[in-house]
Protein backbone atom coordinates (compact mmCIF):
# COMPACT_ATOMS: atom_id res chain seq x y z
CA UNK A 1 0.00 0.00 0.00
CA UNK A 2 1.44 3.18 -0.72
CA UNK A 3 0.01 7.15 0.22
CA UNK A 4 1.05 10.20 -0.56
CA UNK A 5 0.83 12.90 2.47
CA UNK A 6 0.75 16.75 1.31
CA UNK A 7 2.43 18.83 4.34
CA UNK A 8 4.67 16.23 5.91
CA UNK A 9 7.01 18.20 7.09
CA UNK A 10 5.39 18.95 10.15
CA UNK A 11 2.84 18.21 12.78
CA UNK A 12 -0.30 16.10 11.76
CA UNK A 13 1.53 15.93 8.41
CA UNK A 14 4.81 14.11 9.92
CA UNK A 15 3.09 11.99 12.53
CA UNK A 16 0.55 10.51 9.77
CA UNK A 17 3.11 9.65 7.72
CA UNK A 18 4.87 7.93 10.72
CA UNK A 19 2.03 6.23 11.99
CA UNK A 20 1.54 5.01 7.98
CA UNK A 21 5.09 3.57 7.63
CA UNK A 22 4.66 1.58 10.99
CA UNK A 23 1.64 0.16 9.80
CA UNK A 24 4.22 -1.15 6.71
CA UNK A 25 3.12 1.62 4.20
CA UNK A 26 4.89 2.80 1.27
CA UNK A 27 5.12 6.85 1.65
CA UNK A 28 5.47 10.04 -0.77
CA UNK A 29 5.94 12.97 1.34
CA UNK A 30 5.79 16.59 -0.02
CA UNK A 31 7.07 19.76 1.83
CA UNK A 32 8.53 22.92 1.15
CA UNK A 33 11.42 21.68 3.61
CA UNK A 34 13.43 19.52 1.61
CA UNK A 35 16.28 18.96 4.62
CA UNK A 36 13.13 18.13 6.90
CA UNK A 37 11.59 15.50 3.84
CA UNK A 38 15.37 14.17 3.69
CA UNK A 39 15.40 13.13 7.48
CA UNK A 40 12.07 11.88 7.07
CA UNK A 41 13.16 9.86 4.18
CA UNK A 42 16.15 8.41 6.00
CA UNK A 43 14.22 7.71 9.50
CA UNK A 44 11.45 5.92 7.89
CA UNK A 45 13.37 3.85 5.67
CA UNK A 46 13.88 2.31 1.77
CA UNK A 47 9.70 2.51 0.87
CA UNK A 48 9.87 6.10 1.16
CA UNK A 49 9.93 8.67 -1.84
CA UNK A 50 10.18 12.48 -0.96
CA UNK A 51 8.88 15.98 -3.04
CA UNK A 52 10.21 19.05 -1.89
CA UNK A 53 7.18 21.44 -3.33
CA UNK A 54 5.34 24.93 -2.94
CA UNK A 55 1.64 23.71 -3.27
CA UNK A 56 0.64 27.88 -3.44
CA UNK A 57 1.99 27.44 -6.75
CA UNK A 58 -0.23 25.55 -9.73
CA UNK A 59 2.54 24.13 -11.51
CA UNK A 60 4.17 22.72 -8.35
CA UNK A 61 0.60 21.26 -7.52
CA UNK A 62 0.76 19.60 -11.25
CA UNK A 63 4.44 18.50 -11.06
CA UNK A 64 3.42 16.29 -7.83
CA UNK A 65 0.74 15.03 -9.39
CA UNK A 66 2.87 14.03 -12.23
CA UNK A 67 5.31 12.16 -10.17
CA UNK A 68 2.83 10.29 -8.29
CA UNK A 69 0.29 9.40 -11.15
CA UNK A 70 2.28 6.24 -11.93
CA UNK A 71 3.19 5.11 -8.40
CA UNK A 72 -0.21 3.26 -7.71
CA UNK A 73 -1.20 5.30 -4.83
CA UNK A 74 -3.63 3.86 -2.94
CA UNK A 75 -4.11 6.95 -0.28
CA UNK A 76 -3.97 10.72 -0.83
CA UNK A 77 -3.35 12.87 2.62
CA UNK A 78 -4.09 16.24 1.64
CA UNK A 79 -2.86 17.93 4.78
CA UNK A 80 -0.91 20.78 3.34
CA UNK A 81 -2.44 24.08 4.74
CA UNK A 82 -2.23 27.10 7.54
CA UNK A 83 -3.70 29.82 8.59
CA UNK A 84 -3.65 34.12 8.48
CA UNK A 85 -4.78 35.96 11.73
CA UNK A 86 -5.96 39.47 11.92
CA UNK A 87 -9.00 41.88 10.43
CA UNK A 88 -9.74 40.99 6.85
CA UNK A 89 -8.37 44.63 5.54
CA UNK A 90 -5.10 44.24 7.28
CA UNK A 91 -3.73 40.74 5.84
CA UNK A 92 -1.38 41.26 3.18
CA UNK A 93 -3.54 40.17 -0.07
CA UNK A 94 -0.54 38.25 -1.71
CA UNK A 95 0.23 36.24 1.37
CA UNK A 96 -3.87 35.71 1.84
CA UNK A 97 -3.98 34.64 -1.94
CA UNK A 98 -0.50 32.25 -1.18
CA UNK A 99 -2.50 30.51 1.79
CA UNK A 100 -5.70 30.15 -0.22
CA UNK A 101 -3.98 28.60 -3.24
CA UNK A 102 -2.52 25.94 -0.62
CA UNK A 103 -5.70 25.66 1.79
CA UNK A 104 -8.37 25.16 -1.62
CA UNK A 105 -6.61 25.28 -5.16
CA UNK A 106 -3.90 22.53 -4.19
CA UNK A 107 -6.85 20.69 -2.20
CA UNK A 108 -8.98 20.51 -5.07
CA UNK A 109 -6.18 19.77 -8.12
CA UNK A 110 -5.03 16.73 -6.18
CA UNK A 111 -8.27 15.18 -4.62
CA UNK A 112 -9.98 15.70 -8.22
CA UNK A 113 -7.05 14.01 -9.91
CA UNK A 114 -6.83 11.24 -7.29
CA UNK A 115 -10.22 10.86 -7.37
CA UNK A 116 -10.75 10.42 -11.26
CA UNK A 117 -7.75 7.23 -10.70
CA UNK A 118 -9.38 5.98 -7.77
CA UNK A 119 -12.66 5.92 -9.65
CA UNK A 120 -11.17 4.08 -12.44
CA UNK A 121 -9.77 1.05 -10.21
CA UNK A 122 -12.75 1.65 -8.19
CA UNK A 123 -10.57 1.61 -5.23
CA UNK A 124 -8.54 4.13 -2.71
CA UNK A 125 -8.88 6.34 -0.10
CA UNK A 126 -9.02 10.40 0.49
CA UNK A 127 -8.31 11.95 3.35
CA UNK A 128 -8.86 15.71 3.51
CA UNK A 129 -7.71 17.58 6.84
CA UNK A 130 -10.06 20.39 7.76
CA UNK A 131 -10.88 22.08 11.31
CA UNK A 132 -13.97 22.44 13.21
CA UNK A 133 -13.42 25.54 11.74
CA UNK A 134 -15.48 24.71 8.75
CA UNK A 135 -18.13 24.99 10.14
CA UNK A 136 -18.50 28.56 10.88
CA UNK A 137 -17.13 31.72 10.12
CA UNK A 138 -14.05 32.89 11.90
CA UNK A 139 -13.79 36.90 12.03
CA UNK A 140 -10.24 37.55 12.53
CA UNK A 141 -9.51 34.52 10.93
CA UNK A 142 -12.03 35.34 8.20
CA UNK A 143 -10.17 33.78 4.65
CA UNK A 144 -8.81 30.89 7.21
CA UNK A 145 -12.41 29.81 8.18
CA UNK A 146 -13.44 30.40 4.69
CA UNK A 147 -10.79 27.73 3.28
CA UNK A 148 -11.51 25.15 5.60
CA UNK A 149 -15.85 25.51 4.44
CA UNK A 150 -14.61 25.24 1.02
CA UNK A 151 -12.95 21.76 1.94
CA UNK A 152 -15.45 20.26 4.63
CA UNK A 153 -18.54 21.24 1.95
CA UNK A 154 -16.19 19.80 -1.55
CA UNK A 155 -15.54 16.01 0.56
CA UNK A 156 -19.47 15.93 1.97
CA UNK A 157 -20.40 16.51 -1.84
CA UNK A 158 -17.73 13.81 -3.08
CA UNK A 159 -18.50 11.39 -0.14
CA UNK A 160 -22.70 11.86 -1.62
CA UNK A 161 -21.67 11.19 -5.07
CA UNK A 162 -19.28 8.36 -4.33
CA UNK A 163 -22.19 6.57 -2.24
CA UNK A 164 -24.58 7.22 -5.13
CA UNK A 165 -22.27 5.46 -7.21
CA UNK A 166 -21.63 2.99 -4.78
CA UNK A 167 -18.00 3.12 -5.48
CA UNK A 168 -15.53 1.45 -3.44
CA UNK A 169 -13.45 4.89 -3.08
CA UNK A 170 -13.73 6.18 0.06
CA UNK A 171 -13.02 10.07 1.45
CA UNK A 172 -12.64 10.86 5.05
CA UNK A 173 -12.60 14.57 6.81
CA UNK A 174 -10.71 15.34 9.70
CA UNK A 175 -11.80 18.12 11.18
CA UNK A 176 -9.85 18.82 14.82
CA UNK A 177 -9.97 21.79 17.03
CA UNK A 178 -6.73 23.09 18.14
CA UNK A 179 -3.97 21.16 17.44
CA UNK A 180 -0.54 21.18 18.94
CA UNK A 181 1.22 21.74 15.83
CA UNK A 182 3.29 24.92 14.54
CA UNK A 183 -0.09 26.60 13.02
CA UNK A 184 -0.65 29.06 15.79
CA UNK A 185 3.15 30.03 15.24
CA UNK A 186 2.77 30.60 11.82
CA UNK A 187 -0.34 32.51 12.17
CA UNK A 188 0.76 34.66 14.90
CA UNK A 189 -1.23 33.67 17.75
CA UNK A 190 -1.69 31.59 20.83
CA UNK A 191 -4.03 29.13 21.59
CA UNK A 192 -7.11 30.10 24.19
CA UNK A 193 -7.76 26.46 24.94
CA UNK A 194 -5.53 23.34 25.74
CA UNK A 195 -5.14 21.74 21.83
CA UNK A 196 -4.52 17.96 21.77
CA UNK A 197 -1.22 16.69 20.20
CA UNK A 198 -0.18 16.37 16.67
CA UNK A 199 -0.41 12.34 17.16
CA UNK A 200 -4.08 12.13 18.86
CA UNK A 201 -5.10 14.14 15.91
CA UNK A 202 -3.33 11.33 13.23
CA UNK A 203 -4.44 8.61 15.09
CA UNK A 204 -8.20 9.83 14.87
CA UNK A 205 -7.59 10.23 11.20
CA UNK A 206 -6.10 6.96 9.68
CA UNK A 207 -8.34 4.92 12.34
CA UNK A 208 -11.80 6.76 10.43
CA UNK A 209 -9.97 6.52 6.88
CA UNK A 210 -8.88 3.21 6.86
CA UNK A 211 -12.63 2.04 7.78
CA UNK A 212 -14.36 4.20 5.45
CA UNK A 213 -15.85 6.44 7.24
CA UNK A 214 -16.73 10.18 6.48
CA UNK A 215 -15.81 12.37 9.40
CA UNK A 216 -12.73 11.97 11.85
CA UNK A 217 -13.18 14.67 14.92
CA UNK A 218 -10.89 13.43 17.31
CA UNK A 219 -12.63 14.77 21.04
CA UNK A 220 -15.90 14.71 22.41
CA UNK A 221 -15.65 18.47 22.86
CA UNK A 222 -14.85 19.04 19.59
CA UNK A 223 -17.78 16.89 17.95
CA UNK A 224 -20.33 18.22 20.77
CA UNK A 225 -18.79 21.88 19.26
CA UNK A 226 -19.43 21.14 15.87
CA UNK A 227 -22.98 19.43 16.42
CA UNK A 228 -23.97 22.67 18.44
CA UNK A 229 -22.74 25.00 15.67
CA UNK A 230 -25.36 23.84 13.48
CA UNK A 231 -28.07 25.49 15.64
CA UNK A 232 -26.65 28.75 16.87
CA UNK A 233 -27.64 31.82 14.78
CA UNK A 234 -24.80 33.11 12.70
CA UNK A 235 -24.61 36.73 13.81
CA UNK A 236 -24.07 35.00 17.41
CA UNK A 237 -21.79 31.97 16.14
CA UNK A 238 -19.69 34.50 14.59
CA UNK A 239 -19.61 37.27 17.48
CA UNK A 240 -18.44 33.96 20.02
CA UNK A 241 -16.16 33.04 17.37
CA UNK A 242 -14.48 36.85 17.20
CA UNK A 243 -13.95 36.71 21.29
CA UNK A 244 -12.28 33.18 20.98
CA UNK A 245 -10.05 34.30 18.27
CA UNK A 246 -9.36 37.91 19.87
CA UNK A 247 -8.37 36.32 23.13
CA UNK A 248 -5.11 34.63 20.92
CA UNK A 249 -3.89 37.74 20.36
CA UNK A 250 -0.16 37.98 21.85
CA UNK A 251 1.45 40.33 23.82
CA UNK A 252 4.20 42.71 21.77
CA UNK A 253 6.72 41.13 23.62
CA UNK A 254 5.70 37.60 22.22
CA UNK A 255 5.05 36.31 25.63
CA UNK A 256 2.02 33.53 25.98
Amino acid sequence: MKALVTGATSGIGMSIAGKLSKKGWELILTGRNEKVLKKMQAKLGSGTEIIAADLSKKDEVLRVYECCKDKDVDMLVNNAGYGLFGKCEDIDLEDELNMLNVNITALHILTKLFLRDFKKKDRGIILNVASAAGFMSGPLMSSYYASKNYVVRLTLAIYEELRRDRSNVTVTLLCPGPVATNFNNRAGVRFSVRPISADMAAECALKNALAGKLFAIPSLSVKLGVFGSQFVPHRLLSAIVYNIQHGKIQNKDGGR
